[in-house]
């Protein structure tokens, strides 16, 4: 039971980083029918960031982690300025081959600036310490990671539907040309997206870096593909679908590993079955809403 219990508190925890980072795939597809495959990267950079703040600053940790992910949301603007926005009319495979070019770029760019070699992440002493229930032991950062998730979403939920840029970003995403036609500053709306799903991957950055203390410049090349299947899985354009993607898959790792130790090996390949079996019964998504293509 104390075993169950502990893959359990693991799979919440893994399954609220996938989520936080899955937000971000599922807002900017939501108003710009884009997958930004350099998602990923920009999770690896904002985990750069906070290395750097915390070794070579007098910061205090918090506030490195705060800048970090202030930083990493204005990067993300500049990506989609320099890689998207002027492609904004183009054919979607234009876009699409755009973002896989960013990605590439980000990642090459990552190993000339931050260099081949692995890096440990200088962990506060306050995430080093264990918490034990009974005969379950869970550090710190285990319980810290779905406490900052939740606060997180229910901050961005509050965001979307109660304030007037929510709403202007929920009229964008149902129907571009109209809200341009009604006044919404689109490129505006569509920059504070972006912000928004860059400061959420730089937060999911941080505290992978914490939960697993290695940083590599192609880091964000799996997660990313991860939390894009999360997205499609939960209903791509769909907030809470995408939370319950990453939750379905951070458990269904989690489990995968502690039912059936022999499979270790293919735990990554989980999330490609789990994609491709959503795909076959469910196209659209747990959650998803099925959108008619213009043409």
């Amino acid at each position: 039971m104390d075993k169950l219990l502990q893959h359990l508190v693991n799979g919440v925890s893994l399954g609220s980083l996938y989520a936080l980072i899955a937000i971000g795939y599922t807002m900017v597809y939501g108003i710009l029918r884009l997958i930004n495959f350099a998602h990923g990267d920009i999770f690896m950079l904002g985990a750069y960031i906070a290395f750097y703040g915390l070794m070579f600053t007098s910061i205090p940790w918090w506030l490195v982690f705060i800048l970090t992910a202030v930083i990493t949301g204005f990067l993300g603007i500049l990506l989609e300025k320099l890689a998207y926005k002027p492609l904004r009319e183009a054919p979607r495979i234009t876009v699409l081959i755009s973002a896989i070019g960013a990605s590439f770029f980000l990642e090459n760019l990552g190993i000339v600036v931050f260099g081949g070699r692995p890096k440990a992440f200088p962990i506060p002493d306050v995430f080093n310490k264990v918490i034990r229930f009974g005969g379950v032991s869970v550090g710190v950062i285990t319980f810290v990671i779905p406490v900052v998730t939740i606060v997180l979403l229910i901050g961005l939920n509050y965001f979307i539907k109660k304030t007037k840029t929510g709403m202007a970003m929920r009229a964008l995403s149902k129907d571009y040309e109209a809200a341009s036609l009604m006044g919404i500053d689109i490129n505006k709306i569509i920059s504070i997206t972006f912000f928004i799903g860059s400061f959420l991957a730089a937060v999911g950055g941080i505290m992978w870096g914490i939960r697993y203390p290695q940083l590599m410049p192609l880091m964000g090349m799996m997660p990313g593909l991860k939390c894009f299947i999360a997205a499609v899985v939960g209903g791509i354009g769909n907030i809470t679908g995408a939370v319950l993607g990453g939750f379905i898959l951070g458990l269904g790792e989690i489990m995968l590993v502690a039912l059936l130790p022999g499979l270790t090996g293919y735990r990554d390949a989980f999330a490609f079955i789990l994609l491709i079996v959503i795909l076959l019964i469910k196209p659209t998504g747990l959650m998803g809403e099925k959108v008619t293509e213009k043409v």
